[in-house]
């Protein structure tokens, strides 16, 4: 290859390299995110051991840095045109690529079985609401909050709460059917109306399956569908930088 074509084609390696390091920083900046669970809904998929999601996005912090750190590195060798940096530059994003994949097959995998049908969400609810222990008290706080934000009433909707056995039916049936956290409120926040709420006059009616599932799909798509794309366009940048290295004297 001739000393022009070589030149063009490092600052390819360069350019590709630029792009995949900001990609990589926005990948760490999403991947914060979703481990910082602005939604507070990891008790759901917490207390019962399936949180890959949050899992893959900690390993999505670090491979989202170490894409920018090791970008900018892969910049240095570039210029310097130094076979040996281009290695070293080329063995470690593979490595980083690797580990990206794990994250994002994680998190789309872990999805999948989270909220593909409302029978899990709803199974733990019903175990684990108004359950003393610690992971009981999680799970009550919030599903408290979820119904009262989204203004919504168990997985599917009320009905859950005396169709199927659950430790709060256990608890409390003989005062409540369902939660207060199930009955409509006031601008103050109070209940609006006891008694309307036990006999399903002021209740929410819909089931809240479909706002857990669209948070849980939010932050996979943060992580995974994202993750996906980073990894296409590293892995155009590496391609190009095998070559580039292969042209290398």
């Amino acid at each position: 290859m001739g000393a022009g074509a070589l030149t063009c084609l490092m600052f390819v390696v360069i350019a590709l390299n630029a792009i995949a390091a900001a990609a990589g920083l926005a990948l760490f900046a999403v991947a914060i995110w979703v481990a910082a669970d602005g939604y507070k809904l990891y008790p759901i998929s917490g207390v019962s051991g399936k949180d890959d999601i949050f899992a893959a996005a900690w390993i999505a912090i670090f491979t989202g840095f170490a894409f920018f750190l090791t970008c900018i590195f892969g910049i240095f060798a570039a210029l310097k045109r130094s076979r040996g940096f281009m290695m070293v530059y080329l063995i470690i994003m593979f490595i980083i690529f690797l580990f990206e994949c794990a994250s994002a097959i994680t998190a789309a995998t872990n999805r999948d079985y989270l909220v593909g049908n409302s029978n899990f969400v709803k199974k733990q609810m019903l175990q684990y609401y108004a359950d003393s222990s610690t992971q009981g008290k999680q799970i009550t706080q919030t599903w408290n909050r979820v119904m009262e934000q989204v203004e919504c009433c168990g997985a599917d909707g009320p009905a859950d709460w005396f169709q199927y056995n659950s430790t709060f039916k256990q608890t409390f049936n003989s005062t409540y059917i369902w939660p207060l956290s199930c009955c409509k409120r006031l601008s103050t926040f109070e209940v609006e109306d006891k008694e309307g709420c036990k006999v399903g006059i002021t209740i929410f009616s819909k089931g809240c399956f479909q706002y857990i599932e669209s948070v849980l799909s939010r932050y996979t798509w943060a992580v995974s569908w994202y993750g996906f794309s980073v990894l296409i366009l590293v892995f155009l940048t590496l391609v190009i930088a095998m070559i580039y290295y292969m042209q290398l004297e």
